[in-house]
């Protein structure tokens, strides 16, 4: 089977506010992504959307088509640990992201599921067949109120688990936040924190010792996440899990790094940075020192799928984020990630990614192919 066509339909739509008390959380408007199709002589076609709602797809598009289609012409799609050790070169001559290079990969996964009429997390070797999940928002609120309010209505939807994400809050409103969020929803409640790597060290600090006051099961990105010296040292004073970055443009390899120099009690990884077969690798790298990999949103429909598909090949991811609302992330699928009776996300049935793209919708929303 060789590769004979790459191409991206261009997706306009329109998302909706994000936002409730404040600005902070306000992602709103018409955004560009784009559904990656990747043709093969076999009749097989892998797919991926490409880009997040907030910054679109259009930065993606021409590095995909430009510098990895002319790498994939007339190649076996299987060829996706020929790629993953190309982009040491491709980075540094030709300017390929990780963000460029996952959906393809995605894609590839994709591809290869259908050709062999299975899921996905099947080609990886399955491990279960539902995950926990836990809801957050972006930081909407700023003050405590808006997130008690915001903690019990999720709490009263049927999830049990929450994270937080404070934004530019002064300390003591965090720590108020914190504490107040504990005690409506109680203890049996997994609470997580992330400042998005915001916080100084000092105020990292001190709201960590909040979050260990309140039994929090991790604090994610408290500081930058090139600062390895506050990530140490605070490891090293708090008993709250560091679950550390989202942020980081290399992931896996300083997420290694982290590892290796024992910076972090938890790692973090996202397909729309590390693929499949990345997150795969990452996830074993973790298993391999006793640790978890927590797996972050990926910014679209098809590239959380792919999130999912790798957190049910592992042990070690306790929960699929679940980035609430969800219409603004959501798109162009028959049926879409979603919650059983149980509050928790089965795995998909049918091959590849598993989740049916609604074609109708996606002839309607279209305003450009580009090959």
């Amino acid at each position: 089977m060789k590769i004979t066509n790459i191409t991206i339909d261009v997706i306009k739509r329109e998302i909706p506010d994000t936002g409730l008390d404040s600005d902070l959380g306000r992602f709103s408007g018409v955004t560009e992504q784009g559904l990656l199709r990747i043709n093969t002589d076999a009749g097989f076609e892998g797919h991926c959307f490409v880009g997040e709602f907030r910054r679109g797809g259009r930065a993606l598009f021409n590095p995909i088509l430009e510098v990895l289609k002319p790498e994939l012409m007339g190649r076996d799609p299987a060829d996706r640990e020929w790629l993953w050790n190309r982009l040491g070169v491709l980075s540094s001559r030709r300017g390929i992201t990780n963000n460029m290079w996952a959906p393809v990969d995605v894609a590839l996964w994709d591809l290869a599921g259908k050709a062999a009429n299975a899921p996905v997390y099947k080609l990886l070797g399955a491990q279960r067949y539902s995950t926990e999940v836990y809801a957050t928002y972006p930081p909407r609120h700023e003050s405590a109120e808006g997130f008690v309010k915001e903690a019990t209505e999720l709490m009263d939807s049927g999830f049990r688990s929450y994270k937080i994400h404070p934004g530019v809050m002064p300390t003591e409103d965090v720590i108020e936040t914190v504490t107040e969020v504990r005690k409506v929803v109680g203890p049996s409640v997994n609470l997580m924190l992330d400042p998005n790597c915001g916080f100084k060290f000092r105020k990292a600090l001190s709201v960590g010792r909040a979050l260990d006051e309140n039994n929090f099961f991790w604090y994610e990105d408290p500081v930058p996440h090139h600062d390895l010296d506050a990530i140490t040292e605070l490891t090293r004073r708090l008993d709250v899990p560091l679950c550390m970055s989202d942020q980081n443009p290399l992931q896996f390899f300083n997420s290694a790094n982290m590892i290796r120099h024992q910076s972090t009690r938890l790692v973090r990884g996202t397909a729309q940075k590390l693929g499949i077969t990345g997150l795969k690798k990452l996830c074993s790298l973790s298993e391999g020192f006793g640790m978890n990999c927590e797996i972050g949103t990926a910014g679209n429909s098809l590239l959380n799928a792919a999130n999912l598909h790798v957190i049910f090949s592992v042990a070690n991811c306790d929960f699929f984020e679940y980035w609430m609302p969800q219409a603004a992330h959501q798109f162009g699928l028959i049926n879409d990630i979603a919650l059983n009776a149980q509050g928790l996300i089965d795995a998909p049935t049918l091959p590849g990614l598993g989740y049916e793209i609604d074609w109708d919708w996606i002839d309607n929303h279209k305003v450009q192919t580009l090959s």
